[in-house]
């Protein structure tokens, strides 16, 4: 499958997953301002009905207190024991006169039980006078019934006024009995359908608080609904209730809990669909990488097989005469060829090798100076071949480690034939190795001047099969394995290495080992 079907097709499934996403959030949100509303709404409300409350049991107490003292019944109240007795007198004289014969006398019966002064006396002449009709007398009945209402109503609208201002001038907490409240409240909002625990506190209007719930804790606290109490007072008499619901959070998103379930799995959906994607492209890379080795591999064990097939013909060929020379040459040949043939597989069998642990290392004491020395000299040759030179900068004065020196002179090799190989033709290859001390370790760089590396390539230069891309060409042998192995090895020296890298100015690879204590 090319990439591009594959990144089309991720895209694809991309959008879908994040489109899906998207749309069970809005509906969770949704589902979440919805809850809100409802239960806002129900708090106001009750809120509301629990200050209608307040106010009317206030009235009724002041009211129950006022008859009281003016001798009426307590159960009743003023207004009740006014205006129920005062209807009631007026209403039995009106059907009384109604049932009376024309040129009857009107008498109106006086209510048997008068217990308040308020209650209002018809005129001691009304029974005694003789009206022509009993429409006039009737009409007369009712204007008189009207204007002594309206008067008794005044009188008790004033009464009732004063005792609502006196209440007011009382302080607020002695106004309110919060014990009442609490249960108004709980009352209320349960009636709405609201169970949740709640706080409260009164405050009057300056901000003062009057009472606060042992609970009531106004740190943290992300939303507080908030009454105004005695509404219909002056401003500087009113209070405010402030009720603070610590489950709220919780409360609004229980309407979404049922599409979290469904939310978290299309979240492991998706992060498995990336997962999938990930490996899919892993997968392609590295049968791409492999491949690229086979091919590689084919060509690196070609050009010595076929070396060493060739001298072996003309070695076994009687025709052509053959000299010492000749035989030494191509025995030279063969030997060299074999040698090169055998370091290849070498190669691969040491990487198959750390793959399946098999990996043996003879760790020593050595002199990192001396080894490195060694290899650029055996390697300085190769280098003047090339038209470059090769310096060695060996300042470090504690060079020793404790490493296997195969694999150790190995790493050294690799990083000065990769310096060999990716040379630029333009300009001499100029080759330098370093060593010096930092702390407790060993710090060996080798740089070069050759093409460098790209950013993108400098992040994988190190992985197993991965080789830089120089186009169709393959003048630049390897398998790459080579710097794979060089990282898996200075790994098990208990050591870090680094490339810095830029196109067309050369590359430096950073050793770092532990020095012996």
């Amino acid at each position: 499958m090319k990439r591009t079907t594959i990144a089309l097709i991720s895209i694809v499934i991309g959008l879908s997953f994040f489109g899906l996403l998207m749309l069970q959030a809005r509906i969770v949100q949704a589902m979440a301002t919805m809850r809100k509303g409802q239960f806002d709404e129900a708090v106001f409300r009750a809120l509301d009905q629990t200050s209608r409350d307040l106010e009317r049991n206030e009235t009724f107490r002041y009211l129950q207190q006022a008859a009281q003292q003016m001798g009426l019944n307590a159960d009743s109240t003023l207004a009740d024991a006014s205006l129920s007795t005062y209807t009631s007198t007026a209403w039995q004289g009106y059907m009384q006169l109604d049932t009376t014969p024309i040129s009857a006398t009107i008498a109106v019966a006086q209510p048997q039980q008068r217990t308040s002064t308020l209650a209002p006396q018809l005129p001691s002449g009304l029974g005694m006078r003789h009206y022509g009709t009993v429409d006039d007398a009737s009409m007369r009945f009712r204007e008189f019934v009207k204007n002594a209402y309206l008067y008794r109503k005044g009188v008790l609208d004033e009464v009732v006024y004063t005792i609502l201002y006196t209440a007011s001038e009382k302080a607020l907490g002695e106004r309110i009995n919060f014990r009442l409240l609490d249960s108004n409240l709980r009352a209320e909002l349960e009636s709405s359908g609201i169970t949740l625990e709640y706080h409260f506190s009164v405050a009057d209007s300056r901000g003062q608080e009057v009472f606060r719930c042992v609970d009531f804790d106004s740190t943290g606290i992300d939303y507080t609904y908030t009454q105004t109490l005695f509404r219909n007072d002056p401003l500087q008499k009113m209070g405010v209730l402030r009720v603070h619901f610590p489950e709220r959070t919780s409360y609004i998103m229980g309407a979404a809990s049922a599409m979290i379930p469904s939310l978290v799995f299309t979240l492991i959906l998706f992060f498995t669909f990336c997962f999938t994607v990930w490996l899919i492209v892993r997968q392609k890379r590295d049968t791409e990488m492999k491949n690229d080795f086979i091919n590689n591999m084919t060509h690196e064990f070609k050009t010595p097989i076929s070396s060493i097939s060739l001298a072996a013909q003309m070695l076994g060929d009687k025709s052509v005469a053959k000299s010492p020379a000749m035989i030494d040459n191509l025995s030279g040949v063969i030997v060299s060829e074999t040698r090169r043939l055998r370091y290849q597989v070498e190669k691969v069998l040491q990487m198959s090798l750390y793959e399946n642990g098999n990996i043996r290392f003879n760790e020593k004491e050595i002199d990192a100076n001396v080894v490195i020395d060694d290899v650029v000299h055996t390697f300085t040759l190769k280098v003047k071949q090339s038209g470059g030179s090769l310096t060695a900068n060996l300042d470090a004065e504690d060079a020793a480690i404790y490493v296997d020196e195969m694999h150790f002179t190995n790493v050294v090799f690799n990083l000065l034939d990769n310096a060999v190989k990716y040379r630029r033709d333009d300009e001499p290859l100029q080759l330098n190795v370093t060593t010096a001390n930092q702390s407790s370790r060993l710090i060996i760089t080798v740089s070069d001047n050759g093409i460098g590396i790209k950013r993108d390539d400098l992040r994988r230069i190190f992985d197993r099969f991965y080789r830089v891309h120089t186009g169709n060409k393959h003048d630049v042998k390897g398998f790459g394995l080579g710097l794979s192995y060089v990282k898996t090895m200075i790994e098990l020296m208990h050591g870090t290495i680094k490339a810095e890298s830029e196109p067309s100015r050369g590359t430096t690879f950073i050793i770092s080992l532990p020095l012996i204590d």
